[in-house]
């Protein structure tokens, strides 16, 4: 979400205008209808206060916002494919559905050029696009907090929305369903590099993860299958501690970590961890430094693996690992993030 008061302002001036111009440039989400439109949207123009803008379509879906069905921002007959209407419009239909090689056949449908039409268009894939619709579903209530819950189950959850079978099959049950179950609670924290989820019991922090990051389903899923959990908006401790610190960090005037964790690991994942927790800010190793100072310098393949396992974003800094050739290798947050993370740790300005 673009946080900047005076782009906030001219994006706005532009959508009030329908400028043709900022096509492309930004996306509006309207928090009084649930929808995002594009800049020149036929539609009544909504208070400066219900808009958020987003610089691309992926944002706005993870934030819980649907295509507006007036301006089809993803599906606009004179910008796209009629493969991508039908995806778009299917994905709608079924928002929750997770998408398979014989989906595709059924509509008739090569999945290699879905795939890439999708990607020229939006920069992302369409199981990209179709997981950040889903995840936007389950991401909502996590985002607007407890009360969101409260409304659902007020309204006998929409069946439209998707809400229930999205947030069942990501978090673990549907809300009112619980019962002795063991809790987990998740919040959606705001950064500097773009929104997070937290997720903690009442005393430690379990996953802290961008909530873009590829396999962020998946990361979840693990969590509360092994620790046979649901997983509930809220507040702990743990995520009050971490969100502070975040903010430190951001400032620079972080010092140390305190916010306590709860490492689910190998014990061999768990070493490679550690190791990482030792590399001083504004530093770089190779996955064979870290395999080095383990006593195993074959195992560097193991502790890419052991890395790329990490459920503790910037905390256990994943970000300080690069390729032996200098590269910056991969990154589960984004290689534009990593490099972020280490300029701003280079400059000095984070202590620990």
């Amino acid at each position: 979400m673009i946080d900047n008061h005076e782009r906030k302002a001219e994006y706005y001036q532009a959508l009030v205008e329908k400028r043709s111009d900022y096509e492309g440039v930004f996306y509006v989400g309207v928090t009084s209808t649930g929808v995002f439109c594009r800049p020149t949207c036929p539609a009544r123009k909504p208070k400066y206060t219900n808009c958020e803008f987003y610089e691309t379509a992926q944002q706005a879906l993870l934030a819980s916002f649907r295509p507006c069905q007036r301006c089809r921002p993803l599906s606009h007959p004179n910008q796209v494919s009629d493969i991508v209407r039908l995806l778009v419009e299917a994905v709608e239909q079924n928002p929750e559905k997770r998408w398979k090689g014989q989906d595709f056949r059924a509509l008739s449908i090569d999945e290699s050029t879905a795939r890439r039409q999708f990607k020229k268009r939006f920069g992302m894939t369409f199981v990209e696009y179709a997981r950040a619709r889903r995840m936007g579903l389950a991401l909502k209530s996590i985002r607007t907090g407890e009360k969101m819950i409260n409304t659902q189950l007020a309204s006998g959850y929409e069946s439209s929305s998707g809400f229930r079978d999205a947030f069942s099959r990501i978090m673990g049950a549907p809300p009112t369903r619980l019962d002795d179950t063991r809790i987990l609670k998740a919040a959606w924290l705001d950064t500097q590099l773009g929104p997070m989820v937290a997720i903690a019991d009442e005393s430690e922090l379990y996953l802290l993860e961008f909530v873009d990051r590829r396999g962020l389903e998946r990361e979840v899923e693990r969590l509360r299958n092994k620790m046979k959990a649901a997983i509930i908006p809220g507040q702990t401790a743990p995520i009050q501690s971490i969100e502070r610190e975040l903010t430190q960090y951001f400032e620079g005037t972080l010092t140390e970590w305190r916010t306590p964790l709860h490492l689910l690991g190998s014990p061999f994942q768990q070493k490679v961890w550690n190791q990482l927790m030792q590399i001083p800010a504004g530093e770089a190793r190779s996955y064979a430094d870290i395999a080095l100072s383990l006593g195993q310098p074959t195992a560097y393949r193991a502790v890419a693996q052991a890395n790329g396992a990490n459920q503790l974003a910037i905390i256990i800094p994943c970000h300080r690992v690069i390729n032996s050739s200098g590269e910056l290798g991969g990154y589960g947050g984004g290689i534009a993030r990593k490099a972020w993370l280490l300029n701003h740790e280079k400059r000095g300005i984070v202590e620990k």
